[in-house]
């Protein structure tokens, strides 16, 4: 499913934009306001030395080309970077009992597509003559490279079946929901319809999306009756054209406005800034499936970037078997190993069966801690065992060397299954990164790539840590 985009009043139709265009978007108008100076005349801050720019080549973390903030002179620690007071970011906020159009359609959004929701907002401020939010909304990219406005073939060519799912999932979403708002909209007056009776299609919905998912900050929100407020998604003009790095130079603070009891976003330097050094946020610990569906790029070497698995009896008898420690308990736990998986929420009620392999953990805590307990026929040693100990990695074999060498076995064969799902593999790959393709299909290649190399370093990693038990099992029996 290919969504392309739409178009919407104030700007020239979406449809013309290719997904060519995707390193260097261009924005909905030709030559927008001067957001700095709006940001500014709004009463906001902008530091003197803090400037937009286009990049002109590719940043070493792996980000695209495109428009950033870059500082023009050095930048000492601890200054305000830019300050927006409270009525500047976009927010969809709904008072008690409020009722209208698109109060009612965002009640149809899931809450894990939550920029759905806000995107309605930005839709409706777009289609807005006269909106007070125009002078950011036109400084917008027109195209957005997130999967779901992807030619089907570089769909595919991601080959990773958790994220085909996930764009899968949200092209339907938008399909579906496109029906919805036709439907609800059909016979509302003029005066209520919340696009000015522009028509919105799933396209324009996919670009506000995408616009929320890629820009959007959960900051506190509007305050509840007991003093503490809502963690809500807000819009934050300029602030949201920072880039991304896991050592951001810069970071997000709210304080309350000396005067009033309003709340004030910054961004405030967190090391001191070079002349010619981007602004970078860090915008989360994340891995690469969620940087590509929500941000429209991947992370080379990614320290977060996992596998995704279900945990299947069937699977690790397979890998068990393929590693030399094939054990019928994966298939036929014992009571007492049963109760460890329940606690571990692999087995009984509302199991959540996904796991990880990969990231900052290696391997996740609830896998390892099953693989040892499944591959151990001592009971007494497991209940004696400390839970977070059994859960940990760096632990020095909690239940035995043999055991732990037949768990890290068993992850090693779990990856080499892993990889052998993907139809290519990384020496056919590379070299398609030296031909011209479109922007997708390299993005696409790029993700896949990304993936398959975690896999391998995960199959290294456990590897060493095999060898080392064998040293260790070596020298205990001399």
């Amino acid at each position: 499913m290919k969504l392309m985009a739409s178009s919407l009043i104030h700007v020239r139709p979406l449809a013309s934009a290719a997904a060519s265009a995707f390193l260097r978007p261009s924005r909905l108008v030709s030559q927008p306001p001067d957001l700095l100076k709006w940001v500014r005349r709004e009463g906001g801050f902008v530091h003197q030395s803090v400037k937009i720019a286009f990049f002109e080549e590719e940043k070493p973390n792996g980000l695209g080309l495109g428009l950033g903030l870059i500082a023009s002179d050095d930048i000492p620690k601890g200054s305000d970077l830019i300050v927006l007071p409270e009525h500047i970011p976009l927010r969809f906020e709904v008072k008690n009992g409020e009722s209208s159009a698109l109060t009612d359609l965002a009640r149809h959004v899931p809450e894990e597509l939550w920029a759905m929701k806000l995107g309605l907002r930005l839709l409706q401020e777009r289609a807005k003559k006269g909106s007070f939010w125009w002078p950011y909304i036109s400084n917008l990219p027109e195209t957005y490279s997130v999967p779901i406005f992807f030619p089907g073939e570089d769909i595919k060519n991601l080959q990773y079946a958790p994220l085909l799912q996930q764009v899968n999932k949200r092209c339907r979403f938008l399909l579906e929901f496109d029906k919805l708002v036709r439907d609800a909209l059909e016979n509302v007056k003029l005066d209520d319809h919340p696009f000015g009776g522009q028509e919105i299609d799933a396209s324009a919905l996919g670009w506000a999306m995408s616009a929320v998912s890629s820009r959007a900050f959960r900051l506190y929100g509007s305050k509840r009756p007991d003093g503490t407020r809502d963690d809500a998604p807000m819009l934050l003009p300029l602030i949201d054209m920072c880039n991304h790095s896991f050592r951001a130079n810069a970071k997000i603070v709210q304080e309350k406005e000396a005067s009033n009891e309003s709340m004030l976003v910054k961004v405030i330097a967190g090391t001191q800034i070079k002349q010619n050094e981007p602004l970078e946020l860090n915008y989360g610990c994340l891995n690469n499936d969620l940087f590509l569906l929500d941000y429209g790029f991947v992370i080379p070497s990614n320290p977060y970037d996992c596998i995704e698995l279900k945990y299947d009896p069937a699977l690790l008898d397979a890998a068990s078997m393929a590693a030399g420690v094939s054990s019928p308990n994966f298939s036929s736990p014992t009571p007492w190993q049963q109760q460890v998986l329940c606690q571990l929420k692999l087995d009984g009620e509302n199991p959540d069966l996904k796991v990880r392999i990969g990231g900052s953990e290696l391997v996740e805590d609830r896998l390892l801690s099953a693989l040892r307990v499944l591959l151990c026929n001592d009971r007494e040693a497991v209940e004696a065992a400390d839970v977070k100990t059994l859960k940990s990695v760096t632990a020095e074999a909690p239940l035995g060397i043999s055991n732990e060498a037949a768990a890290f076995r068993t992850i090693i064969a779990l990856c080499v299954i892993a990889l052998q799902h993907f139809p290519t593999k990384i020496m056919d790959d590379e070299p398609l990164l030296e031909q011209t393709f479109s922007a997708t299909t390299e993005l696409a290649v790029r993700y896949r790539i990304q993936k398959k190399s975690l896999i391998i370093d995960a199959m290294r990693n456990f590897t060493n840590k095999v060898r080392q038990l064998s040293s260790q099992e070596t020298v205990a029996s001399q």
